[in-house]
Formats: structure tokens, C-alpha cells, sequence
């Protein structure tokens, strides 16, 4: 096998930079119909929560001209029975695994985290676009010093590696990335969903029972590389880009933007196919350009 893909984030090895994003993959059993996932880079989960949650009601899924909304409400089966019945399939395969965790408040964090040092996971993404009950509902990635609170807490008790998702919707992204570094961070993930709302004329009505949901997909890829060339500036800890990313030329333009690895999203749900189309497409750019790893273009711009 060739390793013109072939990408180090810190002391992580990945085959290739391709990672199908949280939320958009769920475990990684329905994939498995199309292909064999330890083709891909890595695997990362949904998003997991101490307990079990049933999500949001209402219309939950948006078709949008260039995107996607959705108000899913982290629906997940909690970190226990995560542990007992899908992580044997995950740490099965051969790939990086990455578990996406998220929280109600501090301690749901914490505990969560405590719970998945039983694991032997490679990293720990942690989502901190969940509402701070404390702060008033306040994201914790909204502000850099909550944000650097929260990860500074979590990676003093994890014995795995931090990665920081964060939110597009706070405020200065450079900064919450670098209070996510100096707290501890091993790594930052970005951009979550871009906050919308949609409205259904026939019915004279919001369409969703929260009022307001997250855009994902190809409308929001140029917000999302300029925060990535942002953060990549920022701090000198890698980072995995997502947003709006269709196709091997999207790809392409985050690595060159500085990001480590990108992640797939949207583009899952009507191309199952897009993450081995998309290391297909990388594969043969350093062919053709003569280079002997992906690399050599990273933060080119």
C-alpha cells in the first residue's frame, strides 16, 4: 500500500486523512453494507452522552438548497451501553477510533469521560457545543473562557488524547481554540453545525419544535475554511477540518487551509460512496502533482 495519504496527527498514525464525521455515521454498522470501513482513516461515533437520550421531537431532518438542517438532539444510547454493545464492533475494525462525547453540565462531562478511560479509544473528541446549565444555557464553546475551563477539567481526569470540537457561533473561533490549547488540548475539531431556521410557508409555521436548528452541508463550506485557516494559525496543536465537504476538491482546500485530516459529513446521507471517492481523489492529486505525501501541501496557502 502506498503512503502518499498517510497522516500523522501528533503521535495518532492514520492511513489516510479521511474521517466520516459524528453524527452523520452512527456506529458504522450501516456503512457496512456499502464498503469496508477500515478503508477509511478513521471512524469517529455519534455523539455520546453519560445517559441514554431520545432527542428531539418534531421534524428532526431539513433539506435545505445547498445543505442539510437537522434536530436530532444528540439521540444516543448513553456511554454505558455504548461501551457494552457497540464498542467490541468499533475496536473491532482496522482504523482510528474516535468517540465523540458531549454533556449536560460539568459532572455529566467528567463522569463520561471516567467511563471511557475503561476503553482503549485513540481520541476523545469533546463537544463543546452543549448548553452550560450554570451559564444560563450558554454553549460552553461559546466563550474561550468557559471553553477553556471545561477542557482543562476533562483532560486533567482522561487518560486519551482531547480533541475540541467547536462551535461556529461563538465568538472570535481563534481565540476559544487557543484557551482550548493552552488548557490542554491535544487536538481541535471543527466546525460544528452553523445555527439556522427554516419555515414552512404551507403550513404558516417553524418547522422545528426547537425553533432553531444546525446547517450543515455545502452552504456553510466557506465560513467553515476560513475558521479552520483561522484556528490553523492560531495554535500549533493539529486540527481536523469539516464543513460543506463534497467531494476530493473540498478536501484538498481544507488541507491546504492547514487542516491534519477533514471530516465527511452531510455528504454521507445521499453519497455513501463520498469518503472513498474522497481518498481516491487525494491519492491520485499526489500522483499526479509528484508528491510523496499529502503532506507537502498542507498549510501551503
Amino acid at each position: 500500500m502506498s503512503n502518499y495519504l498517510e497522516t500523522k496527527f501528533n503521535d495518532i498514525r492514520f492511513k489516510n486523512p479521511v474521517i466520516p464525521a459524528s453524527g452523520t455515521f452512527g456506529f458504522g454498522r450501516e456503512y457496512e453494507a456499502f464498503y469496508d470501513l477500515a478503508k477509511l482513516g478513521g471512524l469517529c461515533s455519534k455523539g455520546l452522552t453519560l445517559e441514554p437520550k431520545s432527542g428531539n421531537t418534531g421534524m428532526r431532518l431539513w433539506e435545505t438548497p445547498a445543505g442539510l438542517m437537522n434536530s436530532i438532539g444528540l439521540e444516543n444510547p448513553g456511554i454505558d451501553a455504548f461501551i457494552e454493545n457497540e464498542w467490541p464492533h468499533l475496536k473491532a475494525i482496522d482504523t482510528v477510533t474516535i468517540v465523540n462525547v458531549g454533556g449536560k453540565d460539568e459532572e455529566s462531562y467528567l463522569t463520561a469521560i471516567e467511563k471511557l478511560n475503561a476503553i482503549d479509544a485513540q481520541l476523545i473528541e469533546l463537544n463543546i457545543s452543549c448548553p452550560n446549565v450554570k451559564a444560563g444555557g450558554m454553549a460552553y464553546g461559546i466563550k474561550a473562557e468557559t471553553a477553556g475551563e471545561i477542557t482543562r477539567k476533562v483532560v486533567e481526569i482522561s487518560r486519551h488524547p482531547i480533541m475540541v470540537k467547536l462551535s461556529p457561533n461563538g465568538e472570535v473561533v481563534a481565540d476559544i481554540a487557543r484557551a482550548c490549547e493552552d488548557a490542554g488540548a491535544q487536538g481541535i475539531s471543527l466546525i460544528n453545525t452553523l445555527q439556522g431556521m427554516a419555515i414552512d410557508y404551507r403550513k404558516k409555521a417553524v418547522v422545528f419544535d426547537n425553533l432553531y436548528a444546525g446547517l450543515s452541508g455545502p452552504a456553510v463550506k466557506p465560513i467553515a475554511l476560513r475558521m479552520t485557516h483561522q484556528v490553523c494559525q492560531a495554535v500549533k496543536i493539529p486540527v481536523m477540518a469539516m464543513g460543506g465537504i463534497s467531494d476530493w476538491k473540498d478536501a484538498l482546500e481544507f488541507i491546504m487551509a492547514g487542516a491534519t485530516c477533514i471530516q465527511i459529513g452531510t455528504i454521507n446521507f445521499n453519497n455513501p460512496l463520498a469518503p472513498l471517492e474522497i481518498i481516491d481523489g487525494l491519492e491520485a492529486y499526489c500522483i499526479h502533482e509528484g508528491l510523496a505525501n499529502i503532506g507537502e501541501v498542507r498549510g501551503i496557502v
